[in-house]
């Protein structure tokens, strides 16, 4: 595991997903991302599914746990879902680190390909897939996943959270959230209306666990690269012009969920003009 002070981090995958190009550049014109991510013949562009597996304070903390394993086969061919190395917890294992010794899991929002794995089928029933864990999720993206509207209905799998308040194992957070003195939350709207983003921050050192804040770096670098996904466009580019300067401050390591060409960096700014750069 990599270090930031005195805490202990590494990104574990759960494989990865073919998405239309489409969605995930939004008004972008084709010819303009395309030279940056040629799709495949079916429009589509890879987007890796990783979770961000923490040691703080003797807490194991586990934020997003990728799509799980409840999918059909036929959903899983739907998604382009592929795990040639395996899942997420291929990976945790492969860490030593068992479902039994996660004691948080931080879902950034509940989006299926974040919050698949929360839960898994144990005979007929839904149960927690980390069973000493709480589950920490935004009180109005636990509200908005409860009670999805036409826009939202599509991504939002009941499955994946519900069980979590029957079995006692979920915990509402309301707002930003210090979750040990080396990792907190906070609240970056857009692509939901209350997506939270975490931050790591020890001796001196700080981390920026991206999510879908900008799931490519391409989108943290142009303000107005938003994807089709995102529900409040505009507050989408207020909330990456407020992290663009908090990153440029910091001098925060980016650590990207979904960019299949750049998993670490740090951004840079060349005048008017942001760059993320491998780090």
């Amino acid at each position: 595991m990599a270090r930031l002070g005195n805490l202990e981090y590494h990104l574990v995958s759960d494989g990865i997903c073919w998405v239309d190009g489409g969605g995930a550049f939004g008004l972008v014109p084709k010819p303009i991302w395309q030279k940056l991510r040629p799709p495949d013949d079916q429009n589509r562009i890879i987007f890796t599914l990783y979770s961000l597996l923490i040691r703080s304070e003797e807490q194991t903390i586990l934020v997003d746990t990728g799509y799980g394993r409840k999918l059909t086969e036929k959903q899983q061919q739907i998604l382009g879902l592929e795990r040639p190395e395996g899942d997420l917890l291929n990976g945790l294992a492969d860490l030593g680190v068992r479902p039994e010794e996660i004691d948080l899991v931080l879902n950034t929002h509940l989006h299926a390909d974040h919050c698949g794995g929360n839960t898994t089928c144990e005979g007929e029933r839904l149960m927690p897939t980390f069973p000493n864990a709480h589950y920490l999720i935004q009180r109005l993206e636990w509200s908005e996943a409860v009670l999805p509207n036409e826009r939202t209905r599509a991504t939002y799998f009941p499955d994946n959270y519900l069980p979590l308040q029957a079995t006692g194992h979920l915990r509402i957070i309301d707002g930003p959230t210090q979750v040990t003195r080396e990792v907190r939350t906070a609240i970056t709207r857009g692509h939901t209306r209350a997506h939270q983003v975490v931050i790591l921050e020890s001796q001196g050192q700080t981390a920026l666990f991206m999510a879908d804040l900008a799931s490519l770096h391409y989108h943290f670098e142009r303000l107005a690269w938003v994807p089709g996904y995102d529900v409040e466009p505009l507050e989408s580019i207020e909330s990456k012009r407020t992290w663009q300067r908090w990153a440029l401050t910091h001098d925060a390591l980016l650590l990207f969920q979904h960019d299949a060409a750049l998993l670490t960096g740090r951004l840079r700014a060349d005048g008017s003009r942001f760059k993320v750069e491998p780090a």
